[in-house]
């Protein structure tokens, strides 16, 4: 009888452990998918080596998002180059110091401020100044929106920024 006693009892414990592990990984899932990240991706290349990007960007509205986006698709072709979406972007970065960020803080700090310099390297998909396509994403966790942006980064433009401030050597 106290043989019985033990497998019962081993097995509701092995019952009880196995539904923990199934609803904490189905939990997770689910907050997992609020806190969606996206990359930014290439759509294209002009002839003037412009690159044309689907960029992302959070902020608490969506004017603040937008910009964000922007930011961060100068960046990535600045810090990171682009690697997702259609091959033809330039997968290496502007800057191949690692560390240049950090190294130039008050550099960048100051070039991707809002109404900062970063803003002459962007326009929208058509060339433009004032048309930029907007594509709202996934709801990210608290009161964070997310937007993407198409927008055109001047590649050659930005290269010769940097070269004219310091930043990189030809």
């Amino acid at each position: 009888m106290n043989k019985k006693l033990t497998i019962i009892l081993g097995t509701a414990f092995s019952l009880a452990v196995i539904s923990t592990v199934i609803s904490s990984c189905g939990s997770t899932q689910m907050k997992g998918a609020g806190n969606y990240t996206y990359e930014t991706e290439c759509m294209g290349v002009e002839g003037d080596g412009s690159q044309t990007l689907k960029a992302w960007g959070n902020g608490r509205n969506r004017e603040d998002a937008i910009e964000q986006a922007k930011k961060n698709g100068v960046r990535d072709v600045l810090f990171k180059g682009i690697r997702n979406g259609k091959t033809e972007c330039n997968v290496k970065p502007v800057l191949f110091d690692v560390n240049i960020r950090e190294k130039k803080e008050a550099y960048f700090n100051a070039f991707f401020a809002d109404q900062g310099p970063y803003k002459e390297f962007i326009t929208g998909e058509d060339g433009s100044d004032m048309h930029f396509s907007v594509v709202q994403g996934r709801k990210k966790a608290g009161d964070q929106e997310t937007y993407g942006v198409v927008i055109r980064v001047q590649r050659a433009k930005l290269q010769d920024r940097m070269i004219q401030d310091q930043i990189m050597v030809k």
